[in-house]
């Protein structure tokens, strides 16, 4: 069982608070700090949790592993710190501070509280089912050398998060290379649900490249994605024996000897299966490159990756590897930050070192 309490009350929150409800035999909730009385009782009545206005009420009335903060990137450094001088474990959502200045602070603050500070991002993409099996067969040998990504999944941090995954980076630097495109679309879904007129808005699109020495990443990304049903996400990764390009993948099996495959999602629950309904693997050819470590939990791909989050996190307080630090999250939201630079000015741009590559 794991057992960890969540500080905000947001939409982020409710995806932990899912997790729990589907999964209850691994995770619980042991309560949640939520400045509103009012709604603090409507979450109460509707999770079954029990919730607090401030974490000084909090820490102590609950038996948890570590505290999930999910509150605005604004106040984000604040709770995790007050938090981390408590002796609490963090896991902090993405991104852990508003803009460069916070996250060097931020920095500068946990390096003093030194091994007592344990802090992790839950940065969940490349936990995600498709991304995990793709990152898997990248670091596998198989695609050869990694030199090209190629990404229209994620915004900002998220996006760059992938990007380093699939090119095995950790704080090097990148010249960027960014413009800004906006075009008509057809209005869709978005966080209120499907649309209930037709109509036409402005999709506005972030293209850009970045040049880490040998290696090239293209960062691409419409803010109408996530919930288009128009507008697809799109991963290329390029090795110089193979490449990955959605779920179609070739490689050489030797000099003469090309292979052609395909990544397959298997389900629980099809055609009749009466095992519920899951996902529970994905396989190239009769390899497993994947499995859903949280059968039988009706999970989408993003709760799937964030319960891997929890898990990680769980392990990582009982003396387990970091999984996300806060200094690979700096390193995302920096060259996130870095890109929306490089628009506004039209001029290209060269990161420099961080306190946190250190």
């Amino acid at each position: 069982m794991i057992r960890f309490s969540i500080v905000g009350a947001g939409w982020r929150s409710l995806f932990f608070l899912r997790i729990a409800r589907h999964l209850p035999e691994q995770f619980q909730v042991t309560g949640m700090v939520i400045r509103d009385a009012d709604k603090g009782r409507e979450l109460e009545q509707e999770w079954g949790i029990q919730s607090f206005r401030t974490v000084e009420d909090m820490a102590p009335k609950v038996d948890s592993s570590f505290a999930i903060v999910s509150v605005p990137r604004a106040v984000a450094p604040r709770i995790t710190l007050q938090l981390a001088h408590m002796g609490i474990p963090v896991l902090c959502e993405t991104p852990p501070a508003k803009d460069l200045e916070g996250l060097i602070s931020l920095h500068a603050e946990l390096k003093r509280l030194g091994e007592k500070a344990k802090v992790q991002i839950a940065e969940q993409y490349a936990f995600q089912p498709n991304h995990a099996a793709r990152i898997q067969l990248a670091r596998s040998g198989r695609l050869g050398s990694i030199s090209q990504a190629q990404i229209s999944v994620a915004h900002d941090y998220h996006g760059i998060s992938l990007i380093r995954h699939y090119l095995g980076l950790r704080f090097e630097n990148a010249v960027i290379q960014a413009y800004a495109f906006e075009s008509p679309i057809t209005k869709g879904p978005n966080f209120q649900g499907a649309p209930r007129e037709d109509g036409i808005t402005t999709s506005r699109q972030v293209i850009a490249n970045l040049r880490f020495g040998d290696k090239l990443a293209v960062y691409d990304f419409t803010d109408d994605q996530y919930f288009s049903w128009i507008r697809s996400p799109r991963t290329l990764v390029r090795g110089d024996k193979g490449e990955i390009n959605n779920f179609e993948v070739k490689y050489l099996h030797d000099f003469q000897r090309p292979v052609e495959a395909t990544l397959r999602r298997t389900y629980a629950g099809h055609d009749g299966n009466l095992e519920g309904f899951y996902l529970k693997d994905i396989l190239l050819g009769d390899e497993y490159v994947y499995r859903n470590p949280f059968i039988p939990g009706r999970l989408t791909d993003d709760e799937i990756a964030v319960a891997t989050c929890l898990y990680k996190m769980h392990e990582y307080t009982k003396g387990g590897p970091a999984f996300y630090g806060v200094a690979e999250a700096s390193q995302d939201h920096y060259l996130g930050l870095q890109i929306h630079a490089a628009v506004a000015s039209g001029e290209v741009v060269e990161t420099t070192k961080q306190p946190w590559a250190e």
